[in-house]
């Protein structure tokens, strides 16, 4: 069973964990606190699948899922992020219902979707293929992520395709798409994730969005918005505050 999914679908709140270093001891390390979730981002990073595998290797013993940020749209690596044994996709810049519909097709099997069949990590490698295969459809996140002013548009388009589970507003982009990069804060920004926030209501679609700031403040803020697909800072930005913390103690 899909924890994630299932507490979504619950109206409950799920956090997860965001891997840019493709490490698989780092991600072993944030599986064991106290996310829901972890994703690999592979569109801004240099993860790729031989890393990504170790990384469902290390999380497997926490219970927790492992999703992967595709780069694109791309059905292939859809099937191969889902065949190493994540258990859902968060596919970048949907701007339209095309765009999603081809997102919920390309993590599905048939009739449902297109994605292909094979005795790979995900079935135990064959072993449990009958079960896998029978129960994945109604298992696999299909998240989409809506980081573009087109999409803000377009908003009850792509969320009223069917097989959807979250949406993820993508701050940064969407931000740049309306010239005011990194202005997170902004009215405009703010009114835009605003509309998406609304759309998910109409839909019955979790919202979901990504604070990148380790401000715990921020944290109670998206929650108390309506946010509950809630990806909670970068390994990265981990580290260079726990870094930058360390030496506001050391005499200069």
């Amino acid at each position: 069973m899909n924890v994630t999914k299932a507490k979504l679908a619950a109206g409950e709140v799920a956090v997860g964990g965001w891997i840019m270093t493709a490490d698989a001891t780092v991600a072993e390390l944030m599986a064991g606190e106290a996310f829901d979730w972890i994703c690999v981002d592979m569109e801004h990073t240099a993860a790729g699948y031989a890393a990504l595998e170790d990384i469902c290797r290390a999380v497997k013993a926490s219970g927790k899922e492992v999703f992967a940020r595709l780069q694109g749209h791309d059905e292939v690596m859809a099937k191969k992020v889902l065949d190493i044994g994540c258990k859902g996709i968060i596919v970048p810049c949907v701007n339209t219902r095309a765009e999603a519909e081809h997102a919920v097709a390309m993590a599905k099997y048939p009739p449902a979707g297109i994605r292909g069949a094979s005795l790979a990590r995900c079935t135990d490698y064959g072993r449990d293929f009958t079960r896998y295969f029978t129960e994945h459809n109604d298992d696999v996140l299909v998240a989409v992520m809506l980081e573009h002013v087109d999409a803000v548009r377009n908003v009850d388009e792509i969320l009223s395709v069917e097989g959807i589970d979250a949406m993820f507003i993508g701050p940064y982009d969407l931000s740049a798409s309306m010239n005011l990069a990194g202005q997170l804060d902004h009215p405009e920004v703010r009114a835009a994730q605003e509309q998406l926030l609304a759309g998910c209501r109409r839909h019955g679609v979790a919202p979901g969005l990504h604070v990148v700031p380790t401000e715990p403040e921020r944290v109670r803020s998206s929650v108390e918005s309506g946010f509950r697909f809630v990806a909670l800072g970068l390994d990265t930005r981990f580290i260079i505050d726990g870094c930058r913390r360390m030496l506001e103690g050391v005499p200069r």
